[in-house]
C-alpha cells in the first residue's frame, strides 16, 4: 500500500496564511489602552479655567502682599513740597526700610497726619527724637545749630519753638515753607504714623529717578 506525501508546494499557502492575517490585524487595529491614554491627556475646559483662576489668585496675593508690606504708590497733591515735588507726580514709597534702620534727617517721608486720618501727607524730616528744634525768622536751629537746607529755593519767615522732640516722634516740614501744613501747625509726628520713605519718582517720565537724599549739616549760629 502506497502512501502519498503532500508536496512542499501544496503546504506553502496554508503556512503563510496565518502570519499574513496576524500582520494585517496589527496594522489596522490600535490597542485599546493607547486610545484611552491619548483621550485622557487632553485637558478639559474646566481644568484650564481652574488653572487660570489659580494663577490670577496667586498674582493678587503677591500684589497685595507687596503693597501692604514692601512698596506702595503715592500721588503728590498740593504745593507743599515744591519745587522738588509737584501735584500729579507719582512716587514709589519704600515701606520696609524703616523696619531695618532708623529714620534720618533729610528723609522725605509719606505719613498719616495726626489730625487727618483719611489721607496721606508728604514732608521732609527735620528734627529727630531728643533734639531741640527752633525756628527764628525762617532759619531752622537744631540743638542751637543752624540747619543747612540746600533744597529750599524760596525765602520764608517764621518763628517756632523751641521744642524738644519726644521719643518716637519727629518734626517735619514741607519744602515750600510758605504753603505747607506741617509740624508748625499740628505738632510732632508719631513714628507709628509713618507709612514709608519716598524712594522713586516714576511719573511723569521726565521726573523719573530716585528721590534725592540730602545729608543735612549743622553749623554754629553766627
Amino acid at each position: 500500500m502506497e502512501t502519498s506525501n503532500p508536496s512542499p508546494a501544496s503546504q506553502t499557502p496554508a503556512a503563510e496564511a496565518a502570519p499574513a492575517a496576524t500582520l494585517e490585524g496589527q496594522v489596522t487595529t490600535a490597542p485599546p489602552a493607547l486610545e484611552e491614554k491619548a483621550s485622557k491627556s487632553k485637558p478639559s475646559t474646566a481644568t484650564a479655567l481652574r488653572e487660570i483662576l489659580e494663577t490670577l489668585l496667586l498674582a493678587l496675593i503677591i500684589f497685595f502682599g507687596v503693597k501692604e508690606f514692601v512698596l506702595q504708590n503715592f500721588r503728590v497733591e498740593g504745593q507743599s513740597m515744591e519745587p522738588n515735588f509737584h501735584t500729579g507726580q507719582y512716587l514709589i514709597v519704600d515701606k520696609i526700610s524703616y523696619r531695618l534702620r532708623p529714620i534720618e534727617r533729610g528723609d522725605v517721608i509719606v505719613f498719616v497726619p495726626p489730625r487727618e486720618a483719611n489721607r496721606d501727607f508728604i514732608k521732609r524730616v527735620i528734627a529727630l527724637p531728643g533734639e531741640r528744634v527752633e525756628i527764628r525768622q525762617g532759619r531752622v536751629l537744631i540743638n542751637g545749630k543752624l540747619l543747612q537746607e540746600p533744597y529750599i529755593t524760596v525765602s520764608w519767615t517764621y518763628t517756632y519753638g523751641p521744642q524738644v522732640v519726644g521719643e518716637n516722634e519727629y518734626f517735619v516740614l514741607g519744602d515750600n515753607r510758605n504753603n505747607s501744613s506741617d509740624s508748625r501747625m499740628w505738632g510732632l509726628l508719631p513714628k507709628k504714623n509713618v507709612v514709608g520713605k519716598a524712594w522713586l519718582s516714576y511719573w511723569p517720565p521726565q521726573q523719573w529717578g530716585l528721590v534725592p537724599h540730602y545729608v543735612l549739616a549743622l553749623q554754629g549760629v553766627p
